[in-house]
């Protein structure tokens, strides 16, 4: 099973690709994986999602790097996100079923979390990673107070985060900020280039 812990604590940012197609999420890979980012995420909401996952998993393996299933929202999604290639999976809300199901099957989970009780159900199943979702309704404040009673998970903040606002939820204690439209702004990439270099 992937270390979530070594996978997701390498880099302060991974970069999530929302349906942008086969060749279009090889080429956003490929800019992440050059700027240094080394976690992917391709969602799956469409049956091209699933190509698009299983080839951009074939070039990260490749370069040595790990790419994960997003939006996973029914069990019945994880068997098709391991066969094309997934090393973890992430879901925008808490389903303790797909958790369960998805540790049976031998892939760690990082469910989406956006309240004090969604953090304690997800720990209580054992989880210290935990998609905070979305980032920028909860603020970066959000994440300071949590931490108090939650100070073991590990937030990866998604959700209109970009280089303009990535270092405020970082200086929250956020262990990783999840970028989207920001990796085709090339007035951003410089942004996020030192972002993961001051991690290093």
């Amino acid at each position: 099973m992937t270390d979530l812990d070594s996978t997701l604590g390498a880099s302060p940012v991974m970069a999530i690709l929302r349906s942008q197609g086969v060749a279009r999420s090889v080429r956003l890979a490929t800019t992440a994986w050059d700027l240094g980012i080394d976690s992917v995420e391709v969602t799956l909401q469409s049956p091209s999602d699933v190509d698009a996952l299983r080839e951009v998993a074939r070039l990260a393996a490749e370069r040595g790097k790990t790419v994960c299933a997003g939006t996973i929202v029914s069990v019945d999604q994880i068997p098709v996100a391991q066969a094309a290639g997934a090393s973890y999976l992430v879901s925008p809300g808490l389903d303790a079923d797909i958790v369960r199901a998805a540790e049976a099957a031998g892939i760690p989970a990082v469910p989406g979390v956006a309240t004090p009780s969604d953090v304690q159900r997800a720990t209580a199943l054992g989880l210290t990673w935990l998609k905070a979702f979305p980032a920028t309704w909860l603020g970066a404040d959000w994440f300071r107070h949590i931490r108090g009673p939650f100070p073991d998970v590990r937030f990866v903040a998604t959700g209109g985060v970009d280089a303009s606002n990535a270092q405020s939820f970082l200086d929250a204690g956020v262990r990783v900020v999840a970028v989207g439209s920001a990796l085709e702004d090339e007035s951003q990439l410089e942004k996020l280039a030192g972002l993961i270099g001051a991690r290093a």
